[in-house]
């Protein structure tokens, strides 16, 4: 059965740009996939926590030396790998906070990035363990922030998320950015801001 992850870390609800195209990727995926399984993780929701020792001590200890204890540390760390790795698919909605990606997603990223689960180390070298998966980053900035425009080397969005995602294994990535979202804020029409967008999803699976 294909599956999807979804996730969202934009905290605007409704008002979001980046929920409203993952919503939209989230419907053509089940049409295209009538059979598929979606699975559902708002990380502005999921009491997601920074990394502490307690819980460095606990993923670097083995499995079968952990106590109850680090266990229970590391029991939202092990839920969000089960889905990672349940998925075959991921499409992430990612709001640009001050440049790079907002804090709940990095520390669902710091939650899953775990040594011996995601990247392992082969003769020295690392090596992703998220291997044939294909991850969607549908993207949202206030301002423009293309190759080739004044601000392009402020965005730390997009070479951050290939670098990580990379890193981990998955290197079959698309990225989409709704850029200029800030017009909203000063009343541009809302649903002619994000038809364009919208329609560049639709055609995507039109063509799949």
């Amino acid at each position: 059965m294909p599956t999807l992850l979804h996730l969202d870390s934009s905290p605007l609800g409704e008002a979001s740009v980046s929920r409203h195209l993952t919503s939209e990727f989230v419907k053509n995926w089940k049409k295209t996939n009538p059979n598929g399984k979606v699975i559902t993780r708002d990380l502005t929701t999921s009491g997601l926590i920074s990394i502490n020792a307690a819980w460095i001590g606990a993923a670097f200890t083995p499995k079968e030396s952990r106590t109850p204890e680090q266990n229970e540390v590391l029991a939202l760390s092990s839920t969000l790998l089960a889905e990672l790795k349940e998925a075959d698919e991921y499409v992430f909605g990612v709001p640009m906070h001050n440049f790079g990606i907002p804090s709940v997603l990095k520390l669902w990223i710091d939650q899953i990035a775990r040594a011996g689960e995601t990247f392992a180390y082969v003769d020295g070298a690392p090596k992703g363990q998220l291997t044939g998966k294909k991850a969607h980053f549908l993207l949202a900035t206030g301002g423009v922030y293309g190759a080739g425009t004044a601000m392009a080397s402020y965005n730390f969005v997009e070479p951050y998320l290939r670098t990580v995602f990379g890193f981990l294994g998955v290197v079959d990535t698309s990225f989409q950015t709704a850029g200029g979202a800030a017009a909203l804020r000063q009343g541009a029409d809302r649903e002619a801001f994000l038809l364009p967008h919208l329609e560049e999803i639709r055609a995507k699976f039109a063509v799949n």
